[in-house]
C-alpha cells in the first residue's frame, strides 16, 4: 500500500471486528477472496455516512488494476497495477494523478513464516514485488520487501519497505454481512516521501471471499480507525 492511500484512510473510526476461529485449511486461491480478475467493486465506511470505494478492471488473463477513492469523487485517477506470474502476484506499480504511472522495483525480498523469522530470499522477478501467493496455504506467512519507487515525471524515487503478514481463511463478519470467510493482511508500510524513512502506515485487511476488498480495516499507526463494508457489486464485461 502506498502513501497516497494514508489521507483516505485516516478519517475512519472502529465499528466492526472479526470473528476468531481456527483457520480453514483448504486449499483456495487469492482471485476467490480479492476478486481481482472479476469486474468487481465495493465500497466500506467508518461511520455509515461517509463512504469509499475500490474497483477492479482486469486487463488480461495475467493483469488487474484497482482504484481507491471517495465514492462522492468517483473515478479516481489513483490505482495499483497487479501482475499474476503461476502461484504469486505481483505489484508492478501506480497509477498516480498528474504524473502518469510510476513504476515500483524492489532490491530485496524475502520469505519466511508467521513470526518474520526463518527468512529465504525470494529471486527477482523484473523487479516487481511479490505481494501474494495466489494459492492460499494452509499457515500463514510472512513478506518483506525494500526497493524504490520512481516517478519518472519529475525524477524522484522515494525508498520503501513493505512488511506482511499473510493468515489464512478464517470466519469473519461485518455489519449486514454475517457468515463470511476472510484471510487477513497485516502491513506495515516505510518510506521517505517528505520526511525521514519511518513508519507510514500499518493496518489488517480483511478481505472475503466473494466480496473481496476492505471487508474490515483495521489501521493502527499512526493512528487509529475502523471501517467495513456496505456493499460489493460485480458487472458484466
Amino acid at each position: 500500500m502506498i502513501r497516497k492511500l494514508v489521507p483516505v484512510l485516516a478519517a475512519l473510526l472502529l465499528a466492526a471486528s472479526p470473528v476468531p476461529a481456527s483457520a480453514v485449511t483448504s486449499a483456495e486461491d487469492y482471485g476467490a477472496y480479492s476478486m481481482m480478475f472479476s469486474q468487481h467493486a465495493g465500497q466500506f465506511t467508518p461511520d455509515g455516512v461517509n463512504l469509499y470505494q475500490w474497483a477492479w478492471k482486469p486487463i488480461s488473463p495475467t493483469e488487474s488494476r484497482i482504484y481507491w477513492g471517495e465514492s462522492k469523487s468517483w473515478p479516481p485517477s489513483y490505482g495499483e497495477r497487479f501482475l499474476r506470474d503461476g502461484d504469486w502476484v505481483l505489484l508492478d506499480g501506480y497509477d498516480a494523478p498528474d504524473n502518469g504511472f510510476n513504476p515500483q522495483r524492489v532490491t530485496s525480498e524475502s520469505v519466511g513464516d508467521a513470526n518474520c523469522a526463518n527468512l529465504s530470499p525470494i529471486p527477482s522477478n523484473g523487479g516487481r514485488q511479490h505481494y501474494v501467493r495466489w494459492t492460499i496455504p494452509s499457515t500463514a506467512y510472512c513478506l518483506q520487501a525494500t526497493g524504490t519507487i520512481t516517478v519518472p515525471a519529475n525524477g524522484a524515487v522515494v525508498h520503501f519497505q513493505h512488511n506482511q503478514v499473510w493468515y489464512p481463511p478464517a470466519p469473519c463478519e461485518a455489519p449486514g454481512h454475517p457468515g463470511q470467510t476472510c484471510i487477513r493482511q497485516h502491513e506495515q508500510w516505510f518510506d521517505d516521501k517528505d520526511q525521514p524513512f519511518g513508519l507510514v502506515l500499518e493496518r489488517d485487511q480483511y478481505i472475503a471471499r466473494g466480496h473481496g476488498m476492505a471487508f474490515l480495516i483495521d489501521k493502527t499507526r499512526p493512528d487509529q480507525w475502523h471501517a467495513h463494508i456496505t456493499s460489493d457489486w460485480s458487472w458484466p464485461a
